[in-house]
């Protein structure tokens, strides 16, 4: 196979952007640009969107005259019949029936006036013929009536253009484009979303990377501590089971370790999927290298008025009180006058404008047409009110969701400034807790410290530092879920 000059200047570019992507750090802003770029689930919206727009489009045809073709083939085992079978016998036997009408008024006449029999006999020879001349005019005519509409062809060409449908057109057209807005607002929501889940695996992964350092380096602290407490036993200055406890608490280390390690590759595969990459990838974080993660302390009051301006579901809802306001006007429509303007062509054989003629023959025709509900028990009336009950609902339902809205914003402001409480008490506690572990260790070197408040030490130490990213990575995500509650 011979690789033409494009193919391989792409193969080059998707190494190049392979060995990028493996050598740059990824960003918070980096992922949501993926995630947003690359998502399933946004891809799937804004096909809902391109579908709400193409049916946006299919309801403004309605204003426009449409055309249409119609055709058919149809075989009967009887045809059309424009005499009856008397009426064809009585044709068929008219010379017959006339010429003995005429000898009988002749037998009449003779009988009445004897001498005129000569004259009338003479004339008497004249009947067959004039009885074969009737029969074979009848005849004539019974064949000419006969329809032979057994196999009958028609076509029509139908041109309609509504005038006033009770303003359904209208409120179909509008209805469509509403439900393109709805589209628009899911799309906008599940990019909220999308980019809500993508900061919380990837502030879950700087937080599991930060405690796999955290976990090495309390495992290297026993470590060292256990080999110390091997040398002591040895010199006769610790006990057997002083070793032994410093070993359970390296093997309680090595577990957390490994589960800390698993925790991680569970949440890079998270991340990756979120933001589009091959699952079996090991993206690299901009954040997890550092010891100090940088957190906004400075207080936040809920701003509830952004929230109502900028939440997708509420726009959602007044859209949706909208669609079924217009949908009143469809229900109401029904039971209005519709008028409409027909015009087309009429084809058929056999056709009927030269007698049944037995060829393709036809006629336009132009009209117009009214269609004028008269009684129906009052039913559009209550379709009428169960629409607008459905309104009603509709803007009922809004307002809920608004109070809901409200009381979400009040706790997620809560959340971040507890949170960023917290994480000032993580500090303070920190500090001690480093400072205990320094008191701790200093002591145990000099003999007046034993072994069990050593290890509490480090216990307290290990979660002191647990619990500062934590509080970190907990500012983090609350002011991510607060921004997503106030739609940004």
């Amino acid at each position: 196979m011979i690789l033409t000059t494009r193919t391989l200047l792409a193969a080059v570019c998707a190494l190049m952007a392979c060995g990028l992507q493996a050598q740059t750090a990824l960003t918070p802003d980096s992922c949501r640009k993926l995630a947003l770029e690359r998502n399933k689930q946004l891809a799937i919206s804004q096909t809902a969107l391109q579908k709400a727009h193409f049916e946006q489009q299919a309801a403004r045809t309605n204003y426009l005259p449409k055309l249409s073709l119609t055709a058919g083939y149809m075989r009967t085992g009887k045809q059309v019949s424009l005499l009856s079978d008397e009426q064809k016998h009585t044709l068929n036997n008219l010379g017959t029936s006339a010429a003995g009408g005429i000898s009988q008024a002749v037998q009449q006449f003779a009988t009445q006036h004897p001498d005129l029999l000569p004259l009338l006999q003479g004339l008497t020879a004249y009947l067959p013929g004039l009885e074969l001349a009737g029969n074979s005019l009848g005849q004539q005519l019974t064949d000419a009536l006969h329809t032979d509409t057994r196999n009958m062809t028609a076509g029509l060409i139908l041109l309609t253009q509504p005038l006033y449908m009770g303003g359904k057109i209208r409120a179909y057209d509008r209805i469509t484009q509403l439900q393109q807005q709805v589209a628009a607002d899911q799309l906008r929501a599940d990019r909220n979303e999308v980019v809500l889940a993508v900061d919380q695996a990837y502030w879950q992964t700087v937080s599991l990377a930060n405690k796999q350092r955290l976990a090495t380096q309390y495992r290297d602290m026993l470590a060292h501590l256990d080999s110390d407490m091997a040398k002591m036993v040895a010199e006769g200055v610790a006990t057997r089971s002083n070793a032994l406890s410093v070993g359970v608490k390296l093997n309680e280390a090595e577990m957390t370790l490994a589960k800390v390690d698993d925790a991680l590759t569970l949440s890079r595969m998270l991340l990756c999927q979120l933001c589009g990459l091959p699952l079996d990838s090991k993206p690299s974080l901009a954040d997890e290298q550092r010891a100090c993660l940088e957190a906004d302390e400075s207080p936040l009051a809920p701003d509830v008025d952004a929230a109502l301006r900028n939440r997708p579901e509420l726009g959602q809802l007044a859209t949706a009180h909208e669609i079924y306001a217009e949908k009143v006007k469809i229900e109401r429509s029904a039971f209005l006058p519709q008028v409409a303007l027909t015009a087309g062509y009429l084809v058929s054989n056999p056709n009927v404008f030269n007698s049944f003629e037995r060829k393709f023959n036809g006629t336009w025709g132009i009209g117009v047409m009214l269609k004028m509900p008269v009684w129906n028990w009052g039913e559009g009336k209550y379709k009428v009110r169960a629409a607008r009950a459905e309104a009603a609902m509709a803007a009922l339902r809004r307002d809920e969701v608004c109070e809901q809205v409200e009381l979400q914003v009040t706790q997620e402001a809560f959340r971040v400034n507890e949170a960023v409480r917290k994480l000032h008490l993580s500090v303070r506690n920190l500090d001690k807790a480093e400072e205990n572990l320094r008191t701790a260790q200093v002591g145990f070197a000099e003999g007046v410290i034993n072994t069990s408040d050593l290890l509490a030490a480090q216990t307290a130490w290990l979660q002191a530092h647990s619990d500062k990213i934590d509080a970190q990575i907990d500012t983090k995500l609350c002011r991510a879920a607060y921004a997503k509650a106030i739609g940004l």
